[in-house]
């Protein structure tokens, strides 16, 4: 059983994907921070770099937009019968059947030029977006590429008779029309109505993103992508959906009538939560959500996993714990591996962790076991709407694999670096830190002129020196010839101090 939890706030609107009972995804917006993704802008060139084929755009946003020479250029088309493989939302960059030669930037691009681009990944950390001129612009069934003239359909649809229907039925609702289209995996099973409906939208979308080209100015957006709710139902919404739950009548009048003009079929599985309880509390993805933002993830047999997300990568390292096993060390670790590849995929999805990600397994010595536990992973990963690639294991015992990443995590969407640490995740013991202040009262002292000293600092490192410390405290007095007092401050951070000269 799967539903569609959306709860609603003026500020913040949340949406939750629970798969009998357990929670597989979770997506926030605010209106402070509204994603960009899908957004197109006409943007101006600040600056060309040769040396990195790429440019930056200026659209409007806090910081330039990177844009690639390659995501300028489209590739040679594919022939008549090439398929292009999409993830479930947006299609992915046209493939040549022959590797091309990119021309270089400066031939493309000059410092001032305005050009219309689309947002395809948010600003993350400290980069910003990154930009493509290759627009397109999806529906529920459909992805319009305005710059290309093709039908392609999802890779995900598997059958050959399907594949055909689908596109024999597409291509002869946009006839010879100067655009392309990709059939997107909802798409399977769809009558030749639900289609044309589709491509009526899309190419009013399109004539009025053209009328909004001509008339903006540099750094204005020309389109915005849909809300949080509605782009749910765009793209989570399908048959196995048995109920989509909202917290709002606002927001349900929105959702149903959105579905009701691309699903009317499915518009009766909208209903209004009215209950007492916070509808996340009574699912439990409140729960759910705490949980996803710990780095540490238990197993049912009494393993866990520890998740790690840095600027470069994801690394998922996987422990026994207390699961001691029934038989041997290789089967027990054979057993945990098999429950955390599963546990991995669905931890992937819920963080919405994207780019590099390394996982190391428990070492397996039967060659068997490692093409298990790989096949149960990739097993795990076929629900994920976003397109994942997965290695097999290196000769360090590690399973390399990458997973699109658009927007910024779920942790880094709702949490922010420590302000004791830092971000660093430790923080300096109470004896070093009493060693480095025993170092600035030499240097303050050797520096200026003063009868005795005031060290304000932590209640702990105060306590330190005061206790475990004293003895040295009494040596340093004598040696620098001065008194040095301390007195604790319960605003200041373990790593915070401050010497005064009296």
């Amino acid at each position: 059983m799967s539903e569609i939890l959306i709860n609603f706030t003026p500020r913040e609107t949340r949406v939750a994907l629970v798969e009998n009972g357990i929670l597989q995804e979770a997506q926030v917006e605010r209106v402070s921070r509204r994603g960009y993704v899908g957004n197109i802008y006409k943007g101006r060139v600040k600056r060309v770099m040769p040396g990195m084929q790429a440019a930056f755009v200026d659209i409007g946003l806090e910081r330039a937009a990177f844009l690639h020479a390659s995501d300028i250029v489209r590739a040679a088309q594919p022939g008549p019968e090439t398929v292009t493989a999409i993830d479930d939302g947006a299609p992915a960059p046209l493939q040549s059947p022959a590797p091309t030669t990119a021309p270089s930037i400066t031939s493309l691009l000059h410092e001032g030029q305005l050009l219309v681009v689309q947002v395809v990944k948010d600003p993350i950390g400290s980069k910003g977006a990154r930009c493509t001129t290759q627009i397109s612009i999806p529906s529920r069934y459909l992805v319009l590429l305005p710059q290309t003239k093709m039908v392609g359909v999802s890779a995900r649809i598997e059958g050959e008779t399907e594949r055909a229907r689908l596109k024999d039925i597409v291509a002869g609702i946009v006839g010879d029309t100067p655009v392309g289209y990709i059939v997107r995996t909802n798409a399977e099973g769809c009558d030749e109505a639900a289609l044309a409906g589709d491509v009526a939208y899309l190419r009013r979308a399109w004539e009025g993103i053209e009328a909004a080209m001509a008339q903006a100015g540099p750094g204005q957006r020309i389109y915005e992508d849909l809300p949080l709710p509605l782009r749910a139902m765009r793209d989570l919404m399908h048959e196995s959906i048995e109920k989509v739950k909202v917290d709002s009548r606002e927001a349900m009048t929105r959702v149903q009538e959105f579905v009701g003009r691309f699903m009317p079929a499915l518009v009766d599985r909208i209903e209004l939560y009215l209950g007492q309880r916070p509808i996340f509390d009574l699912y439990g993805v409140e729960d759910e959500i705490g949980r996803a933002l710990q780095k540490h993830v238990p197993l049912k047999s009494g393993g866990y996993l520890v998740i790690d997300q840095t600027e470069a990568m994801t690394t998922v390292d996987v422990n026994t714990g207390s699961f001691l096993g029934q038989r041997n060390l290789e089967e027990t670790v054979y057993r945990t591996n098999l429950e955390a590849a599963q546990s991995v995929a669905r931890q992937l999805r819920l963080r919405n962790l994207g780019g590099i990600i390394i996982i190391d397994f428990i070492d397996m010595t039967e060659p068997e076991h490692r093409r298990q536990v790989l096949r149960m992973l990739e097993k795990s990963l076929a629900g994920d709407h976003a397109r994942t690639s997965v290695h097999e294991f290196s000769p360090l015992g590690l399973v390399e694999m990458t997973r699109k990443r658009t927007t910024e995590s779920l942790e880094r969407q709702l949490c922010e670096p420590c302000p004791t640490c830092e971000g660093r995740g430790s923080i300096r013991t109470t004896e070093t830190m009493v060693y480095e202040i025993f170092r600035e009262v030499v240097r303050s002292v050797r520096q200026f002129e003063a009868s005795s000293l005031l060290v304000v600092a932590s209640p702990k490192v105060v306590a330190r020196v005061l206790e475990e410390e004293s003895a040295a405290l009494v040596e340093l007095e004598e040696f620098l010839g001065k008194s040095i007092r301390f007195q604790a401050d319960e605003q200041c951070r373990q790593e915070q101090y401050d010497v005064v000269l009296l």
